[in-house]
This record gives structure tokens, sequence and C-alpha cells, in this order.
């Protein structure tokens, strides 16, 4: 039998890392994290990290750019990052959007 370690984390108890995101349940392939009411920015550096994100925005809007190509989201849309590329975002109107990565994005201080 594999591991049958159920884990559940509860929104407010759930650990905030340093960037205000709130880091939900963890497992060894991947993880979630959400973040709520983030203001209005404008584009943020750009990144390339080792992990994998996806994302669901749940509130607001913000414009997502992954090596040399835009795209908009809205509540109800969903993105892809791959692992390695390229990436940055404005957040146009206040936004909440719960993410997962993979590998964990906590893990090793790859968040930071």
């Amino acid at each position: 039998m594999g591991d049958t370690t159920i884990k559940k984390v509860s929104g407010g108890q759930s650990p905030q890392g340093p960037d205000g995101q709130r880091y939900l349940a963890s497992g060894k392939h991947v993880a979630m994290r959400l973040w709520v009411d983030e203001p209005p920015t404008d584009d943020k550096p750009s990144a390339a990290r080792d992990y994998e994100t996806v994302g669901y925005v749940i509130k607001g809007r913000a414009e997502l750019q992954v090596e040399g190509q835009s795209v908009r989201l809205e509540p109800g849309d969903s993105w892809l990052v791959p692992a390695g590329a390229e990436h940055t975002y404005r957040i146009l109107e206040t936004f909440t959007a719960v993410e997962a990565t993979s590998p964990p994005a906590q893990v090793h201080g790859r968040d930071a």
C-alpha cells in the first residue's frame, strides 16, 4: 500500500509566504497557494522559475506575459506557466487566484 497520509490546511491557519501568498495543501510533487486581494500593480520583474505553475482566477483581472506572449486573465480563466519560461504579470484589478506548482514552489527556497 502506498502513502495514505491525509493533509488538511484550514484557510485561516495557512502559513503566509514572503509575498503575501497563503500556502495551502502540499505534497511531494505538487503544492497549492492562494493569492487574496492582490492590489493593482505595474509589471513585476520578469522571472523564470524551475517549477511549473497552473492557476485559476477567482476574482479580478491581470495580464500575464510568458515568453513574449500576452494573455488577459479574468474570473473563471486558468493558465499555465511552464517550468523555465520567462514571464511577468501586471494586476489590472484587485486579484484573487489559486495556483498549483510542481514541484512545490516553497521547497528549498524556490519561492524566493
